[in-house]
């Protein structure tokens, strides 16, 4: 199994051994320090991907969008480097549409962004600015991000669109394992954002404001308690309406810290992440909508085995817990802030119905990698809402009175990817079944049928 990276001014590969370590452990900007010699070379460097998707639902979990949908999406990224001494540029254009869509389709600037600079930065490299053996990167202008675990800040890869943000950000790798990242950032808010642009790919440049401001960073140290590196995490987002954008003027402070062991064939590996959310956000979009104070809190474990053998198989056990909304008190629906849904849930996309609030979910999860070109993974999980009165999930199901039960249901997800042409052309395949409990059953807005069936048919041409 490989990975391709696009971070900072870098495209490479990381093999098995080290991409769970990679996501879990030391996100993108810890990229900045293991990128292979050929990713710094001094000069101009091009690379890009074009991702061709098919993807079809029957049985839609989602309130208010057709049962039954097809979609043609295709995303475009070309990344342009130049590199000198300690100096890098990075200009990345994304461009995004969709096919196929009727009203009731679920498309938004998740799927569609056309014609999009996302990343446009300048940014310098010094050697032992910060003590014998360390080093400092920072980076000014558009950028994408991969922070830590991607829990809470990411670029998302599965989803049609990717996330962008234009600010500050500061890596620095110190002595005895130790290395930090600092942000400040304004998420770029996707344009057009109203529905006939969003369906007709109209090209305009995504805006960003100090209405919306995103700081804090991590701080993390490998093999802090024995083989296990620990990550301490802290971001502000703090929002206000602008002109045409009301929002739910939210004021999130969000701490969290994580222990993660790296898998070895024959060895047991594990991660722990406990975040908490505090602030306070207004309860609607109107204009003086009361505000209310926020308690919200997010858990993720997983215990896994890596067994030795040429399919370097990897099974592993998974419990995730984010909070919902109840009755009175504070507000408790964890905000997930930018944070990718795939890599811990399901495909977005036409589905799109499992993400990192108002869940209860044990699983199991088994991984393979036959060869260099091949491989795959299998998950079930069972699911129940934190909170009863809230919307399950990312459904936008909802019962308020409590009382359509407390399981949503069973959920089978697979993907299998193979490399028809290494590092060149890439075939991926992702299905899912779920089969609805009495929650996605019974709710008042529940869509009707039993079972959701999602496929996507993924071709990759990368240069």
């Amino acid at each position: 199994m490989y990975i391709i990276h696009h971070g900072i001014g870098n495209s490479y590969i990381m093999k098995p051994a080290v991409i769970r370590f990679w996501l879990c452990a030391t996100g993108a900007g810890a990229a900045l320090w293991n990128a292979p010699a050929a990713a710094q070379e001094e000069g101009v460097s091009l690379s890009g991907a074009v991702r061709l998707r098919y993807e079809a639902i029957a049985g839609q979990p989602r309130a208010g969008f057709d049962s039954k949908d097809a979609l043609v999406n295709l995303r475009t990224n070309i990344l342009a480097t130049w590199r000198a001494d300690q100096v890098r540029v990075g200009v990345e254009l994304y461009d995004s549409r969709v096919w196929g869509d009727d009203p009731g389709t679920p498309v938004s600037t998740g799927e569609v962004n056309a014609m999009e600079p996302v990343q446009a930065y300048v940014g310098a490299d010094f050697d032992g600015a910060l003590g014998p053996g360390s080093r400092l990167a920072l980076t000014a202008g558009r950028m994408m991000l991969n922070l830590g675990s991607r829990r809470l800040i990411a670029a998302d890869d599965y989803r049609n669109t990717t996330s962008g943000y234009t600010g500050l950000r500061a890596d620095a790798a110190l002595g005895g394992g130790w290395a930090a990242t600092l942000i400040y950032m304004l998420p770029q808010q996707r344009r057009p954002d109203d529905d006939a642009g969003i369906r007709r790919a109209a090209v305009r440049l995504d805006r960003e404001s100090f209405e919306t401001v995103l700081w804090g960073g991590q701080v993390a140290k490998a093999r802090a308690i024995g083989p296990a590196m620990v990550e301490l995490t802290y971001f502000h987002l703090g929002e206000r309406d602008a002109p045409g954008r009301p929002t739910r003027d939210r004021s999130l402070d969000t701490m969290g810290g994580r222990i993660a062991v790296e898998p070895h064939a024959g060895a047991f590996d594990c991660e722990v992440e406990l975040i908490y959310q505090t602030g306070h956000a207004s309860i609607g979009l109107a204009a003086g909508a009361p505000r209310q104070s926020v308690g919200a809190s997010f858990v993720h474990a997983d215990l896994g085995y890596s067994f030795p053998g040429a399919w370097k198989p990897r099974l592993s056990i998974e419990f995730d817990r984010a909070s919902g909304d109840r009755r009175g008190g504070r507000y408790g629906r964890f905000d997930t802030l930018y944070g990718m849904r795939r890599a811990d849930f399901a495909p977005s996309g036409l589905y799109a119905a499992i993400g990192r609030t108002n869940i209860v979910t044990p699983g199991v999860r088994l991984e393979a990698t036959p060869g260099a070109r091949l491989d795959a993974f299998a998950v079930y999980r069972a699911m129940w809402p934190a909170a009863d009165e809230d919307g399950f999930s990312t459904t936008g199901v909802r019962d308020a009175t409590g009382r359509s039960g407390t399981f949503a249901g069973h959920q089978i997800e697979a993907r299998l990817r193979y490399w028809i042409m290494r590092q060149r052309l890439r075939f991926e395949f992702d299905g899912l079944l779920l089969a609805k409990g009495r929650f996605l059953r019974d709710a008042p807005n529940a869509p009707p049928g039993r079972w959701t069936r999602y496929g996507s048919f993924n071709l990759t041409a990368s240069f």
